[in-house]
């Protein structure tokens, strides 16, 4: 049975405006930059520079004066104005001037693979050889392991290469890439990586017993269980540490050394720049997130062509046209001045609340805060807050510093006080640091060392706080 019902139902919808607004809002400098170019190159009637433009009250009520007579002449003097500076141009002091914006050349380099594939003409080997050399080369991780099974990359070889191969001629051309530079690629596991690039040290007592450990206690030694590794390899404490620090000193990951070389940088463009002046915080956003923008002039003289005159059917669709362009120019130059202002309001409620903190640099000072505490002082919702403080970076004396890192929970301490998580972590630090390497602290020994310095901290909350430290547990921090 089909029934119809009203209801009457409230609800919220954001308009188009306000979520392009919101996403700019969002957009980090560089991503920022992007989208006005794309905003420029889509929108004609959108121009930057500093040229004075006609036209800053534009087309209030035209289109009321097509929908009440559509073939009367337009009143183009919403599209004018006599203005000579709009407001948006007005300049801002609280912007430092822009600095050049150089290019940044980038070399090419060559790639792990190629800088491999390179050195295998210095040997003096069959072609057959050399062509599945270049296959493991080109079977290697980042890292520059060999991870695959032998028997897969025989298959492999048989399909892709028509190439029969069998697992001497594969042991021979993987020996052939383990003696390539940099020492340790091919290695099938962390192990073997570390031993092939101990074969290529000195001979010394030291190196003899690494090789040992590495090849028959890689447990043992991964586990830092000392007292083992002695009693097994029967040896003195002195030539097992001179062992170990030659191991601690190999690299893990020889491919990934030379790959970064080839990667590009990745730049952070600060949104802010903090400064300090007489016990004075002062908080200026970057020129590049004010650009100068008007509508165009060659617009708004198109419209002024139509003004004496009653245009035509072809006229009024081109006029229409242009009328779109110069509303999404408009909007778009008003979106901008709204980021600004969320922007700078954002950052100066965020300076006064931790004001302490940035005239001392010590991150004990950084009071307690959450997103909701900034978004009640200046009057926003919590989630206009939150894409400004997870993507804008700011420029203090201290370092470049994203938003984010100036919030933090809050806890109380047995006197009473309110203090921040931040600083909890921070005394954590200090405590690994401090410690004695030969018998480091255990969770439960910080949480009994902060409740000395009046802090009451679980054994729980100690290893969350020393996880998101990337500090590893007490038996991995021990050394002889």
């Amino acid at each position: 049975m089909l029934k119809q019902q009203l209801q009457l139902k409230l609800s919220q919808k954001l308009s188009p405006q306000q979520i392009q607004l919101m996403k700019l809002i969002q957009l980090p400098t560089l991503a920022f930059e992007e989208r006005l170019k794309q905003e420029i190159e889509e929108n004609p009637a959108l121009e930057q520079g500093k040229e004075t433009v006609e036209g800053d009250d534009l087309y209030e009520d035209q289109e009321e004066a097509w929908d009440e007579q559509e073939n009367e002449s337009l009143d183009m003097q919403d599209y004018l104005s006599d203005d000579e500076i709009p407001d948006y141009k007005t300049a801002n002091s609280n912007y430092p001037e822009e600095s050049k914006d150089h290019q940044i050349p980038y070399a090419s380099g060559t790639s792990f693979h190629q800088h491999l594939i390179s050195q295998l003409g210095t040997f003096e080997i069959s072609e057959s050889t050399y062509l599945i050399a270049e296959y493991l080369i080109g079977s290697l991780d980042e890292s520059g392991y060999l991870r695959r099974p032998e028997e897969d990359l025989i298959d492999d070889m048989a399909f892709h290469m028509n190439l029969m191969v069998s697992p001497e001629e594969l042991s021979e051309s993987l020996h052939i890439v383990q003696q390539l530079d940099p020492a340790g690629v091919g290695g099938r596991n962390i192990a073997e990586c570390l031993r092939l690039q101990l074969e290529r040290q000195t001979a010394s007592d030291s190196k003899d017993l690494a090789m040992l450990i590495i090849s028959e206690s890689f447990d043992l030694f991964s586990k830092k269980h000392f007292e083992k590794l002695l009693s097994k390899h029967k040896t003195s404490e002195q030539l097992l540490k001179e062992a170990l620090t030659k191991i601690e000193k190999l690299n893990p990951k020889p491919g990934a050394s030379f790959a970064n070389q080839t990667k590009t940088n990745n730049y952070i463009i600060p949104d802010f720049t903090i400064r300090i002046e007489e016990e004075q915080v002062e908080v200026l956003l970057n020129a590049r997130n004010a650009p100068e923008l008007h509508v165009s002039k060659n617009y708004q003289e198109l419209i002024r062509t139509y003004q004496e005159g009653k245009p035509s059917r072809e006229q009024k669709e081109t006029v229409q046209f242009v009328k779109q362009k110069l509303d999404s120019a408009k909007w778009f130059i008003d979106a901008i001045k709204q980021r600004q202002n969320t922007l700078l309001v954002t950052m100066n409620a965020i300076v006064l609340h931790q004001k302490s903190y940035f005239l001392s640099g010590d991150e004990r000072d950084i009071k307690p805060m959450i997103l909701k505490d900034i978004a009640e002082t200046i009057g926003m919702d919590v989630s206009t807050v939150s894409r400004v403080a997870n993507s804008k970076y700011a420029d203090t004396p201290y370092g470049t510093k994203l938003l984010k890192s100036f919030f933090s929970d809050a806890m109380t301490n047995e006197e009473g006080e309110t203090v921040s998580t931040r600083q909890i972590k921070s005394l954590v630090k200090e405590l690994i640091d401090s410690e004695d390497k030969k018998n480091p602290l255990t969770d439960d020994q910080i949480g009994k060392a902060l409740k000395e310095k009046g802090f009451k901290v679980a054994r729980r909350t100690v290893a969350k706080y020393r996880e998101q430290l990337e500090l590893p547990v007490a038996r991995l921090r021990r050394s002889l």
